[in-house]
């Protein structure tokens, strides 16, 4: 076998065992290869040990998340409890103060929550269970949870889905994703306007579209609104902590999916879910 048939050979044995983990370095001579081969049994075992140093950060993170999520869940409730009976007794003029207290407790318990479930998602403390499943039941009982919230505002809810089609997904955590585009489209459409939802099948995907008719989202802050605790331009004015379309890039990202933002039809924002139809 000529020389540069062999140094390809070994090189490729190399890398074999070192993806099998078997990787054992020979007896070390002054040629460049053997030479080669100490440096590259020093990067495998660097990256041994930035593999165990990761996990256990890891586990750490795991740890805390799980000490926050239980430690501050009776003191919030607590909060919420003791500030409405104090509602109730407090004078006219301490109503609005009391009626702060609460709302900002209720914020810092959803986020709170919001961020558990992110940290278990990104370690994969939680792991999702898609199947196939119907697209039109995701979407109406999705529809179902925001209907109250759109109601205050006066807001139609129109579903544009006649079909039978199925999709690769989650239910519970995919319903949360799709429950926080709804949120925020209602959230930013003004009163007495309209939030569709459409679906678009394609070969590998299925679309499922939630347009809104707010104040849209720039060209340049689409692929921002993703980010965690990003608020865009147009949305500074309302209520948000900027942890939900983050979540549900997360979720989608686990189910095979992806998520992006375009503008609407009527001037809005357009969600797209991409769901896979297939394992």
């Amino acid at each position: 076998m000529p020389r540069a048939d062999k140094i390809i050979s070994r090189l490729d044995k190399m890398l074999e065992d070192a993806i099998n983990g078997s990787f054992i370095e020979t007896d070390y001579d002054e040629t460049e290869l053997s030479r080669f081969e100490s440096k590259f049994r020093q990067y495998i075992i660097i990256n041994e040990v930035q593999k165990e140093k990761i996990q256990a950060e890891r586990e750490t993170i795991k740890s805390l998340v799980t000490d926050i999520s239980h430690q501050t869940k009776t003191p919030i409730a607590n909060i919420g409890l003791y500030t409405q009976l104090l509602e109730e007794i407090c004078t006219q003029e301490m109503q609005p103060y009391v009626q702060q207290i609460l709302i900002h407790t209720r914020k810092l318990e959803f986020l709170i929550k919001a961020l558990s479930k992110i940290s278990r998602l990104e370690n994969d403390m939680i792991k999702l269970k898609p199947e196939i499943a119907p697209v039109s039941k995701l979407i109406n009982d999705s529809a179902r949870y925001a209907k109250g919230m759109a109601d205050i505002k006066h807001i139609t809810i129109n579903i544009i889905y006649k079909g039978n089609g199925y999709a690769l997904y989650d239910t519970r955590w995919t319903y949360e994703a799709l429950g926080n585009l709804l949120d925020n489209a209602v959230k930013y459409s003004p009163d007495g306007s309209t939030v569709t939802i459409s679906v678009r099948e394609q070969e590998m995907f299925t679309c499922i579209m939630v347009e809104d008719e707010g104040p849209g989202i720039p060209e340049e802050e689409r692929a921002q609104v993703f980010k965690r605790f990003y608020r865009g331009t147009n949305a500074i004015n309302e209520e948000g902590n900027g942890v939900g379309l983050y979540l549900a890039r997360i979720i989608l990202q686990k189910e095979r999916g992806y998520i992006k933002a375009s503008s609407g039809k009527n001037g809005g924002s357009c969600f797209s879910m991409y769901l896979p139809k297939q394992k």
